[in-house]
């Protein structure tokens, strides 16, 4: 058995690693693990093309990515200025900002692991003009860009799809990891990312993938058991700042682990993805590098990692799992989707 903490540096918290409680034993809630053919098309979809959405708009009869504004948006333009006063320490500001839907694809039963890497291209140059419109209306401090998967993290509609967040604030998250790259940055000249991922490579046991472009990995002070980042090489403050080139790479990065990801336990793999860009205040950030992080929400096939005490009551995290183990497991996979290889075995049967 070992006990350790492990050093946040984008987060600035400390990570309680105790991997041996992986296989404790368990009495508590399971996931149902149920799994029905999905159809590509479905009459009551919000999402699929020529549809009605739950507002009354009609969908186009889309060939690739759809994006229109969130039917139920969290924040909003007509955000009301004449807020009350609350009373003593409390405090409220307008929630002000737009929020979007990408679909992904027309397909209703094609997850992003499930596209080519063509095709998950095409959604980064959506993302990539989504960042700039966005991030370029005044008002927007941050544009956040996000996937829930799977039922276990809430996702309202199984149609692939992720969101978008316009906001006149900046999440917290991203806030906390924009002051420690700066800080470090003025403090060593080096940014900060570029150090994770230096040595990320010189210890070489949690890398899953690496091509020019960009690389993926399980981070050394990972929280979730198959916790995975994606990053370009390059610094940039974010996707819309890639070149054509440093994009693809990305989009064959994303291909490899999310395949890796369904191959696991050959389902399609829960996780919320956030895109980790810099804010869009006016400001420069020369040290921020942006990345993809995948926060998966299962520990074993059925079996979610539950937030309770030490992270809801105390506020650091404890991962059940040992990040180098994990990167080994997700290693050893297949590099082809498996439902790729039961197409292909099916074709081959007699008749």
């Amino acid at each position: 058995m070992t006990w350790e903490q492990r050093w946040h540096p984008l987060r600035e918290e400390w990570v309680i690693v105790a991997a041996h409680r992986q296989d404790r034993p368990w009495r508590g809630e399971t996931v149902d693990d149920a799994r029905e053919a999905v159809p590509a098309y479905v009459p009551d979809c919000y999402f699929c093309p020529g549809n009605t959405r739950v507002s009354g708009a009609r969908n186009p009869a889309y060939t690739h990515t759809f994006v229109f504004d969130n039917d139920h948006p969290c924040v909003g333009p007509a955000a009301p200025r004449a807020l009350a006063m609350p009373a003593g320490v409390y405090r409220n500001r307008p929630a002000d900002g737009l929020a979007r839907v990408v679909c992904y694809s027309p397909h209703h039963n094609l997850t992003l692991a499930e596209l080519s890497p063509a095709g998950i291209d095409i959604l980064l140059q959506t993302w990539q003009t989504q960042y700039r419109d966005l991030g370029e209306r005044p008002g927007i401090n941050h544009v956040l860009i996000f996937e829930n998967k799977g039922e276990v993290v809430g996702v309202s509609n199984p149609h692939p799809h992720g969101q978008i967040y316009a906001t006149n604030f900046v999440f917290k998250f991203i806030e906390t990891e924009t002051k420690a790259g700066q800080r470090h940055l003025a403090e060593t000249g080096r940014v900060l990312f570029q150090d994770i991922l230096t040595a990320e490579v010189v210890d070489g046991r949690r890398i899953l993938y690496e091509n020019e472009a960009a690389i993926v990995f399980v981070p050394y002070f990972a929280r979730y058991a198959y916790e995975v980042y994606v990053a370009p090489r390059a610094t940039h403050p974010s996707l819309a700042a890639l070149t054509d080139e440093e994009r693809l790479g990305l989009a064959h990065a994303l291909k490899h682990i999310l395949v890796k990801y369904d191959n696991l336990w050959r389902m399609p793999f829960p996780y919320v993805m956030a895109l980790h860009q810099a804010p869009t205040d006016g400001s420069e950030y020369p040290g921020f590098h942006f990345h993809i992080e995948f926060h998966p929400p299962l520990r074993k096939p059925n079996l979610l990692k539950y937030l309770a005490g030490p992270e809801i009551g105390g506020g650091n995290f404890l991962s059940d799992t040992s990040p180098e183990e994990k990167a080994a497991e997700l290693r050893a996979l297949p590099e082809r989707h498996y439902k790729d290889v039961k197409r292909e075995g099916a074709s081959r049967q007699p008749f």
